[in-house]
């Protein structure tokens, strides 16, 4: 019996973002039923992977040429051949389409940008036999004013965080997101300013640390200086770029406070691609206890539910308004960690999320034992 086949194309996936995880993390059910995983890329990048996202997919990965480079008859033809030998195929758009002969066809959508997806008949009916996934109900809502009809698809949580929040926290906020100053960044000048503003007007907060955790690209080096410069003043701001998993999810099970800013001063409904789109980190956060502050924009409007399993804040005034009145109440905040981690349980596990793949991919396409 021949082994059923999917492939990936991902144009961005040398950034090892939250939007590589989750396309990956879909991946990973399909090689968990039994499919031969292959990625088109132009060097074997799973050492890289492995170390940001330690999914079990990477044992199994095939890596193969990287076609999708030029353009013309000859390379459509060639490109839809090639995508011909698998079952399933996943693409992650950077604007441009192409046929696929491809017995099942994903566009997965990361960031809602309309410029992104099919505005022209050329396109359209490069895409008639695709379907659209949407990483939440944020992006799918702005395809959908577009014309673009989707299913959304929320990524999980490790378990590792969801059976194990520690009940041991220490005086840290934690901010974690790629240093990047382009689309939708994490605001780490905004973070700086607003921690240094709390430490000098509150008392309470002069213990505290900030920690400022994420990836760093080459390209980036010169924003993370930048960056940097800012917190030369106060020791109490820690940068840990390129951080271990491991790290990572200590830092989130030691945090007593979690901050999201992405989108903080933008006009979400001119620009809804400059607000975060899900929010991977602000979901890990509240799986492992931190309580989680995000800016009230975008996709983080979906998972939090304002003073029960989180809070939104619209300014640094209120920002500071709900982290002295929780930080002054014990018991609120232990109501927040136990409503928070049950939420990303029911929600965010990977039973769940598996279920929800089945559905929509699997099952859908009539190929699920």
């Amino acid at each position: 019996m021949k082994r059923k086949t999917a492939a990936l194309y991902d144009p961005y996936l040398d950034t090892i973002g939250g939007g590589e995880k989750h396309i990956l993390q879909i991946l990973q059910v399909l090689a968990d039923d039994g499919y031969e995983i292959n990625i088109f890329w132009d060097k074997n990048i799973t050492a890289q992977l492995f170390k940001k996202f330690s999914l079990q997919l990477f044992k199994k990965l095939k890596y193969l040429p990287y076609i999708f480079r030029d353009n013309g008859a000859f390379h459509s033809f060639k490109t839809f051949e090639t995508l011909k030998h698998f079952d399933y195929f996943f693409y992650v758009t950077d604007g441009s389409y192409f046929f696929s002969g491809a017995k099942k066809n994903f566009v997965f959508c990361m960031v809602p940008r309309k410029n992104l997806y099919p505005n022209n008949i050329i396109d359209k009916l490069k895409t008639w036999n695709y379907r659209f996934i949407s990483n939440s109900r944020y992006t799918q809502k702005w395809l959908g004013k577009w014309g673009i009809k989707s299913d959304y698809i929320y990524p999980y949580i490790n378990n590792e965080l969801i059976d194990d929040p520690s009940p041991n926290k220490e005086k840290i906020i934690l901010s974690v997101g790629r240093f990047f100053p382009q689309l939708h960044s994490k605001q780490h000048e905004k973070i700086i300013a607003v921690f240094n503003k709390m430490q000098r007007s509150h008392q309470n907060f002069k213990d505290y640390k900030l920690i400022l955790a994420g990836g760093l690209k080459d390209e980036d080096k010169d924003y993370f200086r930048q960056i940097k410069n800012l917190t030369q003043k106060n020791p109490s701001i820690i940068l840990k770029p390129d951080i271990s998993l491991d790290e990572l999810y200590e830092l989130y099970k030691l945090a007593t406070f979690f901050w999201h800013f992405t989108g903080y001063g933008v006009d979400e409904k001119a620009h809804p691609e400059l607000v975060e789109h899900l929010g991977i980190t602000p979901l890990e956060a509240m799986a492992a206890g931190a309580i989680t502050f995000c800016y009230n924009a975008g996709g983080p409007k979906e998972i939090v539910t304002d003073g029960q399993n989180g809070y939104l804040f619209n300014n640094e005034n209120e920002l500071q308004t709900k982290m002295m009145a929780v930080l002054e109440d014990q018991n609120k905040q232990k109501t927040i960690r136990d409503n928070a981690n049950n939420f990303i349980r029911q929600n965010f596990s990977y039973e769940v999320f598996k279920q929800r793949v089945n559905e929509l991919i699997l099952c859908h396409a009539g190929t699920k034992r």
